[in-house]
């Protein structure tokens, strides 16, 4: 019999004896955050959308298995990211299905935005999800237009007031349809100073409508490289008095830690640096999936030598594959017309859908989201083609190869190489 008591980030009564795994198999991500950045692993850091590594789901039961026998306090298994359970469907339901058969006792949870959470409903009921977290920031799409840079829906882009209403429209649903089905719901709201500081009392008022059982706010954490990143922190007293006011529509979570995607362990005695080793460990227990049916790499090049095109530049992509002696280059392909926004990217990405990696000078934030959502993994770098395609086709890092943009090392914390950031 499942105890629904035990999960510590809903009962802080128990927090300091049941503890929490989540388990990182959902990289991809449906929409864009103004505050998100999802590319840094890093050591000092615990915040959402950061982890060491990604499992697939049976490297996932490997690793929650080792977990279990090393800390028999964990009594909740839950999904949280890297990026959102539901953009990453497959792999999301196949592990909650695997654990549910392997662990019956754990109580099964997940953290989503919502967006894609509606087709799954039914499914979660069935296998006994007793808890799911929705990040809801804004109740209007005025405000929620301000906060997110773009929502997808299949293979649809929007942006500005239709991305924010979509993806409201979808969040109310999801919230109403897990409440229907019985299931415990917490509402994360990221607490914005000039974006929404002052609209956490309306979320909180409709979200008791909605029957939500818990509110969590949580100060928004500056991160580099978004729009974002410049804000500043909201201080404990403002904190305080943002909970007191939403306290009056629904009961306040008050001692989120706000876990890494890979957290291991007690709220307050988090675990993942301990159990890095062990998670990348399984991570590599079998070759990456995305390599799987994706036998070539394009490149960004000039003159067919040396990879030194911007994405955003390249008129033509090389198609380069393996052969007896080296590489070959198979064809060019015409790159998406520009003007089309991010939905230039989406196109590129089925343009080279049987790529595994893209070799280019640079390219920005967005692309590059869309472009490993879909599969193709950009890879920054300067020198001659061959070296880039030896170090991918032979599965070797290609960190040494990324160009550098200028400045201080694009670190999550600041911190200079060495002192702890991968």
């Amino acid at each position: 019999m499942l105890n629904l008591d035990h999960h510590p980030c809903f009962n802080p009564e128990v927090k300091g004896h049941c503890g929490r795994v989540h388990l990182p198999v959902a990289p991809k991500c449906n929409i864009l955050c103004n505050y998100c950045n999802r590319k840094f692993d890093c050591a000092n850091e615990s915040r959402p959308g950061v982890s060491s590594a990604v499992l697939s789901p049976t490297q996932a039961i490997a690793y929650l298995e080792q977990v279990l026998k090393a800390e028999p306090r964990i009594t909740v298994a839950g999904i949280a990211g890297p990026g959102d359970p539901f953009a990453n469907p497959r792999e999301t339901m196949e592990t909650l299905r695997l654990i549910r058969q392997r662990f019956p006792d754990l109580l099964l949870c997940l953290a989503s935005n919502g967006l894609g959470l509606l087709p799954y409903l039914d499914g979660l009921a069935e296998l006994k999800v007793s808890h799911v977290t929705i990040t809801v920031n804004a109740v209007t799409p005025e405000i929620g237009s301000r906060i997110y840079g773009w929502v997808r829906d299949q293979k649809r882009v929007y942006r500005g007031i239709a991305a924010a209403d979509l993806l409201l429209r979808r969040q109310l649903a999801a919230i109403a349809g897990l409440k229907a089905r019985g299931l415990v719901v917490k509402i994360n709201t990221i607490v914005i100073p000039g974006v929404n500081e002052h609209h956490v009392p309306p979320v909180a008022r409709k979200m008791a409508e909605l029957g939500a059982d818990l509110l969590n706010c949580m100060p928004v954490y500056p991160n580099a490289d978004t729009p974002f990143g410049e804000l500043p922190e909201p201080e404990p007293a403002a904190m305080a008095a943002i909970q007191a006011t939403a306290g009056e529509f629904l009961p306040q979570m008050r001692h989120c830690t706000r876990c890494r995607a890979d957290a291991v362990g007690l709220l307050e005695a988090d675990r993942s640096p301990e159990w890095r080793g062990c998670l990348t460990a399984c991570a590599q227990t079998s070759p990456p999936s995305l390599s799987e049916g994706r036998p070539y790499v394009a490149v960004a090049s000039r003159e067919g030598a040396l990879v030194n095109l911007h994405l955003g530049e390249a008129d033509y992509f090389q198609i380069w594959e393996p052969a007896d002696r080296g590489f070959r280059l198979l064809e060019e392909r015409a790159a998406p017309a520009p003007g089309l926004g991010p939905n230039r990217w989406w196109a590129l990405a089925e343009t080279l859908k049987d790529c595994r990696a893209v070799l280019v000078s640079a390219l920005g934030d967005t692309p590059e989201a869309i472009l490993r959502e879909a599969g193709v993994i950009p890879v920054e770098m300067s020198g001659f083609i061959g070296v880039g395609l030896s170090r991918i086709y032979a599965g070797e890092s290609l960190t040494s190869l990324k160009g550098r943009r200028g400045g201080l090392s694009r670190a999550c914390c600041g911190k200079a190489p060495g002192e702890g950031c991968l």
